[in-house]
């Protein structure tokens, strides 16, 4: 018995992001839904490409703005969230995302990022008003999408050497911070580490079958592993400004480790007061949120 069959039954969102039926990434999205019913659990996919889905965000994803309105986006998209009246296959995206336990991303690295389809599922559903902004716990905590998980399985035409400390490409993990953090954790996913695949475009046919052991260990531990240790905006370790406090982190860490604390330190999770302390900013958006009295402040 594995160790996903030995857990509450849990649901599962697939979204893929490959063009080919055939591919490597479609074969590892295969075998994670088979794998993961066969352990009892419940399994939704969203395979972009198959559904010709809309990578662009425009005023058509929000059907009753005003056409002779001069589209800002935050806005139209919070108002359409809070109505109920986004396009309806963004908010089938939504509707999936809320009824999952745990997203899992499978997509090929194509220049250092996401593919644009992806980029667009995530750019149209992730809206003002459903994964974040006012009246929604902190970004960078246990937000609005927790305490749901999010796993990435990536693939890669490098080889894995090119992606270690002193490698061409950068760390692996800095090359997934802003998936990482800047998506997952903003918004309240406990990010996993991810799960990869080097140098693809020399695989062997037979490649995936010696995958197979290692993937399914991941997907068995999909709900016991622990996240990527992020700190918590409202944990008392940044300052008004959303910026690390002085002397908070490990002496010698620099770049994203930074924004990491040590396994077992305490998290930071809010356990909000009568009196609530209110700050806000702009990062492309605008929005408030309550966190826990000053604790270096």
């Amino acid at each position: 018995m594995t160790e996903s069959a030995q857990q509450p039954q849990k649901n599962i969102l697939i979204v893929t992001a490959h063009p080919e039926p055939r591919s490597l990434n479609a074969a590892l999205a295969d075998f994670a839904a088979e794998h993961l019913r066969a352990a009892g659990h419940q399994v939704r996919t969203s395979d972009l490409y198959a559904m010709k889905w809309k990578a662009t965000l425009d005023a058509d994803d929000y059907p009753d703005h005003p056409a002779d309105r001069r589209l800002h986006v935050l806005d139209a998209a919070g108002r359409a969230t809070a109505e109920g009246s986004l396009s309806p296959d963004v908010a089938a995206e939504q509707e999936k995302l809320l009824w999952s336990d745990a997203v899992i991303l499978q997509f090929p690295m194509w220049w250092f990022s996401v593919p644009g389809i992806l980029k667009g599922w995530i750019d149209r559903v992730f809206t003002y008003g459903f994964a974040h902004g006012p009246g929604m716990p902190p970004p960078y905590s246990n937000g609005r999408l927790a305490p749901r998980r999010a796993f990435a399985s990536v693939t890669f035409g490098a080889q894995e050497r090119a992606f270690s400390d002193r490698g061409i490409h950068g760390r692996l993990k800095d090359v997934l911070f802003p998936l990482h953090h800047g998506l997952f954790w903003f918004t309240g996913l406990a990010p996993l580490e991810p799960f990869a695949m080097y140098d693809v475009n020399e695989a062997p046919d037979d490649r995936l079958e010696s995958a197979k052991p290692e993937y399914a260990r991941r997907l068995d531990r999909l709900f016991t592993d622990d996240p990527i240790p992020f700190r918590t905006l409202d944990g008392g370790d940044y300052d008004h400004d959303m910026r690390l406090l002085p002397d908070v982190e490990t002496a010698g860490t620099g770049g994203p480790d930074i924004h990491l604390r040590p396994r077992g330190e305490w998290t930071g999770s809010p356990v909000y007061p009568s009196g609530l302390v209110f700050c806000a900013f702009s990062a492309g958006f605008s929005g408030g949120w309550p966190v826990r009295g000053p604790r270096r402040w």
